[in-house]
């Protein structure tokens, strides 16, 4: 029964669940689990995790994530070598050879989908679709496929395409675009100030049309359609992703607890929800925020029940 759980998602402390997270987890009911670096020693444990968190919500197809974007972002580093394949390296690789790129890129989603069902894990919070821009901070970097958005939209489009074709969930990130983000959103608030005609042709542009079920949010201030709020909280931005992207299924913000964003946990929740996000996200497993999130997070509504359900069947 997905009816009584609650529209957020959290990360766990370490390789096993402690006491006080089962009985958490019992209580709050989470629509997912996160796992991150520090919850994998290996292949085993990492089974037996994901095994006894489904357990307790008695789903086996219950909602378990990971960020495996190849690159620095490699959380199964300790038994998976992923460290060449970035976004660029596969951008640039479209660019030099097509058919190459189309072999490597396949055989490389094939292998990393095959992994994360050995493991238990059903969705990839992939693929960044942020367009990468000079002069910006280095946290997108080489995690972008390009500085061109034509090619990062169809690259984003292929592999959203074959994770779904390997029965694994993905999450378009960072909507509505973190390109051109001159600070790193974990420990500042970065401010976009280019006009909407220019984003919505550039930055904003490989977020449309993606049949990808999730999309995760920016935690960035778009100066010329909302001045104060990041677009996490923002109404007019969700908004925009909702009309003008077209973007119709599962928003979930971005780390809650990421320090671009100024409240606290149980405000900075609230502000999600308010601006129109479908769940919160957090993830560094500290359980006191876990419990202002729970705590600040309604029951699933129609909308994520249902599209939850559409996703379930990708992955049969």
């Amino acid at each position: 029964m997905m009816d009584d759980r609650k529209s957020f998602i959290v990360g766990l402390k370490s390789t096993k669940l402690l006491n006080k997270e089962k009985k958490f987890l019992i209580k709050h009911k989470p629509w997912g689990i996160i796992l991150f670096s520090r919850n994998i020693k290996n292949i085993t444990q990492v089974k037996k995790l994901t095994d006894e968190i489904r357990k307790i919500f008695n789903d086996m197809k219950y909602p378990i994530l990971i960020d495996q974007e190849g690159g620095r972002v490699n959380r199964l580093s300790k038994f998976f070598k992923a460290d060449k394949f970035t976004g660029e390296f596969f951008g640039n690789l479209y660019l030099k050879d097509k058919k190459e790129f189309y072999t490597e890129y396949k055989k490389f989603i094939y292998k990393t989908a095959l992994l994360l069902k050995t493991l238990g894990i059903n969705i990839n919070t992939i693929p960044v679709l942020d367009v990468r821009s000079k002069g910006s901070s280095h946290i997108i970097g080489d995690r972008s496929f390009s500085k061109d958005p034509k090619i990062v939209s169809r690259i984003g489009d292929i592999c959203i395409k074959n994770y779904h074709l390997n029965n694994i969930g993905t999450v378009i990130k960072h909507i509505p675009g973190h390109g051109l983000a001159k600070v790193d959103s974990h420990k500042l608030t970065p401010t976009v100030n280019k006009n909407l005609k220019f984003l919505l042709k550039n930055d904003f542009s490989t977020f449309k049309k993606k049949s990808s079920f999730f999309a995760m949010t920016a935690h960035i201030i778009y100066t010329n359609i909302d001045e104060t709020k990041t677009a996490t909280h923002s109404k007019k931005i969700i908004k925009l992703i909702r009309n003008n992207i077209n973007f119709k299924n599962i928003i979930m913000s971005d780390d809650i607890s990421m320090k671009s964003l100024k409240s606290s946990i149980n405000v900075n929740t609230l502000k999600a929800f308010n601006a129109g996000c479908d769940l919160v996200l957090h993830c560094n497993g500290n359980f006191k925020e876990m419990c202002d999130v729970a705590n600040n997070s309604p029951l699933l509504n129609k909308f994520i029940i249902e599209k939850t359900s559409q996703f379930y069947k990708i992955i049969s």
